[in-house]
């Protein structure tokens, strides 16, 4: 019977013994699915966005020529007006008094200057006669030559007072919108005195800063695009027309596009994005998403993370970024290190170490190690 339990107890522990080798097994590292990306589509060229604020190409100050009282000023800022349509009016008043004491004023040197020339005629005679010295028709010829002049100063005078009348109107020398009322109602104002400003519905810009690196590719002329914020459907045609030679601030150069197309809903102040055109640094790229860098998004020699703008205005040139390509040949994944010209379309553009046709991937790249063992999902794209 001892012998027996004896037997028993050793069939159990070689039993038991077994039962461990096999869960050990069972153990061993599971095969990790894969999700990856193809590389197949190529760039030419990568686009570089901005954003900035619409602003007028030019803004108009209007003002009187000529000094008075304004009348009811009407109109408000953001109004749109019409070339020739009031912007402000004077109280005619003090002008038409003008005018009417410029006409009476030469009325008077008509007269003076009938009587001076009749004088002279008189004069002239009488020394045919020996009635008189030759200084007298002297004085007398002065005396009509100058209220002859005096005619003519007040003829001019008069036209002057009645152009004057004239002006006591402003109004809009273009197509535009009020962009601001420097003047009020039923104030006194001086010739020159700012009343209001416009500018044309037909011309805006925008000005934004780049890097070095970006001005030196830039060029007047060159095509851009502007996009309105608060309706991404809106894309305007537009060109660069001034380049800064100085910077700002620190590595910051002014750039200023101007739109070379036009839409109604277009105003001052809006929020646009710019977006200009340049070459792969090598001739052509590849688009990855973000989420295939090694160190969760992060470009190996700059802190630029996931999730940042699209804007490569700060772009230092191309950097290294650390990846896993996929080898179908032993379902393994290897890490390798490409080069990346910067962000496009909120993709990497590798321009180095990458070939069409290779896979790379796209997701869980955190818990990948160099020459594991994978399985790709059918879902990889």
């Amino acid at each position: 019977m001892q012998k027996f339990l004896l037997v028993m107890l050793l069939m159990f522990s070689l039993s038991a013994c077994k039962d461990d080798e096999t869960e050990g097994a069972d153990l061993g590292e599971p095969v990790r699915g894969l999700k990856t990306v193809l590389i197949q589509d190529v760039k030419h060229a990568t686009v570089r966005r901005f954003p900035s604020v619409l602003q007028p190409a030019s803004v108009s100050s209007l003002s009187f020529e000529v000094a008075g009282k304004l009348k009811d000023m009407k109109l408000g800022v953001g109004q749109q007006v019409k070339k020739g349509d009031v912007i402000a009016e004077l109280d005619p008043t003090t002008l038409e008094l003008n005018v009417e004491n410029s006409r009476a004023a030469l009325e008077l040197s008509v007269a003076n200057a009938k009587n001076a020339a009749d004088n002279l005629q008189r004069q002239e005679q009488l020394l045919d006669k020996g009635a008189v010295t030759k200084v007298t028709v002297d004085n007398a010829r002065t005396e009509a030559l100058t209220t002859a002049a005096l005619v003519t100063q007040s003829e001019k005078a008069l036209a002057s007072a009645q152009e004057d009348l004239t002006k006591s109107v402003l109004r809009a020398p273009y197509d535009g919108i009020i962009n601001s009322l420097e003047a009020d109602s039923f104030g006194t104002v001086g010739s020159g005195t700012l009343i209001a400003t416009m500018y044309a519905t037909d011309a805006f810009e925008v000005s934004f800063s780049v890097n070095y690196e970006v001005v030196n590719q830039l060029t007047v002329g060159k095509q851009a695009k502007v996009r309105l914020a608060d309706s991404p459907n809106v894309v305007l045609d537009a060109v660069v027309s001034e380049l800064g030679s100085r910077a700002d601030t620190v590595s910051s150069f002014p750039v200023v596009v101007t739109l070379t197309q036009g839409d109604a809903t277009i105003k001052a102040g809006m929020a646009v994005e710019v977006s200009l055109e340049f070459p792969v640094a090598e001739g052509q790229g590849y688009t990855l998403p973000i989420s295939v860098s090694i160190r969760e998004g992060q470009f190996e020699d700059r802190n630029i993370k996931y999730g940042q703008a699209q804007d490569e205005s700060h772009s230092t040139g191309p950097t290294q970024l650390r990846l896993f390509v996929y080898d179908p040949s032993t379902s393994t994944v290897n890490a390798r290190t490409v080069k990346v010209d910067g962000i496009s379309e909120n993709s990497l553009l590798v321009i180095e170490g990458l070939k069409a046709g290779e896979r790379v991937a796209s997701a869980g790249v955190s818990f990948l190690r160099d020459g594991q063992k994978v399985k790709l999902l059918p879902d990889s794209e």
